[in-house]
C-alpha cells in the first residue's frame, strides 16, 4: 500500500487546473490511486450533488469545500470554476458516478475552461461501459461499438433511435434508468433474436450480467420485482450475417420477421429482419409474402 501511495505522490499535479476525475460507480473500493490523491490536494471539488459528493469523501476520510455545478447551473457555475483556476488554485469536477462529461454534467465546464486557455487534467477510473463490454462474450465482436448513452425519454423518438440501432452492424452501449427500463425493453424487442447483454447494478452487491435475445428481455425484466430497479447498461450485439445453411432464413429469424410484420409494413419489415439478422432479404421477402398470403386466406 505504501508503494501505491508513493506512485500517486510522486505525479505531477499542476496548480490553475481543473481535474475531471472519475469515481466508482457503486462500490467505494473501485477508485483510483490517483484519484484519491487529486482529492486530497485540489482546493474545490466542483460536483454534481454536494450531498452525494460529501458523504463519497467522507468514506475516504476526505473533507473538502463543495461547489455545486450541475447541468442547471453549468454555465454559471464555470464561471466561479474559472476565477479559481485563475487564481492558481486546484479544482476537481466529479459527477454522482463514473466519468463526468460522459452522459453526465461537465462537457461545458471543460469547454469553458478550454475556451479561457487553462489546463483540464482526465483522471480516469470505474466506467459502466467497458466493465459491461469485458464480460459481454461475443465470440465474433472486433472491438468497435457505438455508444449511445441514454435513448430519448420520448417514445416516438426512441423508437426512431432503436431502427437507427437495428439497422447499424456495430455494437452499440446504451444506459437508462430504472424507471425507463420497461419502456426501452419494448422497444429493444424490435431488435428480435439479435443478441442483448444486461447488466444491472454493476459492482454493486445485487450485481447481474445476463445474455439473451433482444426480443426476451421484457420477459427477463418480468423474472422478479428487483429486476427493474437500479441503474442499467447494455450492449446491443454486432450483427450476425450467418445464414441458415440451405440459404433460407432460419427459425429464429422468421420469428423476428413475424414479430415486425405484425408492427409494420411488408417491406419495411423485411428490411429490417435483414439488417437485423443478415438473412437474405430476397429470400425473407418470400416468406414474408407467404406469411401474409396464409392470413389473407385464414
Amino acid at each position: 500500500m505504501q508503494a501505491a501511495h508513493e506512485a500517486a505522490a510522486h505525479q505531477h499535479y499542476p496548480q490553475g487546473a481543473l481535474y475531471m476525475v472519475a469515481t466508482p460507480i457503486g462500490n467505494l473500493a473501485d477508485i483510483g490511486l490517483r484519484a484519491l490523491q487529486v482529492l486530497s490536494l485540489v482546493d474545490t471539488v466542483a460536483c454534481e450533488d454536494t450531498r452525494h459528493t460529501a458523504a463519497l469523501l467522507q468514506g475516504y476520510g476526505l473533507h473538502k469545500p463543495l461547489l455545486a455545478l450541475h447541468e442547471h447551473n453549468e454555465a454559471q457555475a464555470a464561471q466561479t470554476v474559472l476565477q479559481r483556476l485563475r487564481e492558481g488554485l486546484r479544482v476537481a469536477y466529479v459527477s454522482d458516478a463514473g466519468t463526468p462529461g460522459v452522459s453526465d454534467p461537465g462537457a461545458r465546464l471543460v469547454a469553458a475552461v478550454q475556451a479561457a486557455g487553462l489546463r483540464s487534467v482526465p483522471v480516469p477510473g470505474a466506467s459502466s461501459i467497458t466493465a459491461l463490454l469485458s464480460v459481454a462474450g461475443h465470440s465474433g465482436w472486433d472491438g468497435r461499438f457505438v455508444f449511445a448513452g441514454f435513448l430519448s425519454p420520448k417514445a416516438a423518438e426512441r423508437q426512431r433511435e432503436v431502427r437507427a440501432i437495428a439497422e447499424d452492424a456495430r455494437a452499440c452501449v446504451l444506459l437508462e434508468a430504472p424507471h425507463r427500463i420497461e419502456a426501452l425493453a419494448r422497444d429493444l424487442a424490435e431488435l428480435g433474436v439479435r443478441g442483448l447483454t444486461v447488466g444491472r447494478e454493476l459492482t454493486k452487491q445485487f450485481e447481474e450480467v445476463t445474455c439473451l435475445a433482444a426480443a426476451d428481455f421484457t420477459t427477463w425484466l418480468q423474472g422478479g420485482a428487483h429486476r427493474t430497479r437500479g441503474e442499467f447498461v447494455l450492449m446491443v450485439h454486432p450483427l450476425d450475417r450467418a445464414a441458415g445453411a440451405d440459404g433460407e432464413p432460419d427459425a429464429a429469424s422468421l420469428r423476428t420477421l413475424d414479430l415486425l410484420l405484425a408492427e409494420l409494413p411488408l417491406k419495411t419489415a423485411v428490411r429490417l429482419c435483414a439488417d437485423i439478422t443478415g438473412q437474405p432479404r430476397n429470400a425473407l421477402y418470400q416468406a414474408a409474402l407467404a406469411r401474409r398470403q396464409t392470413q389473407d386466406g385464414d
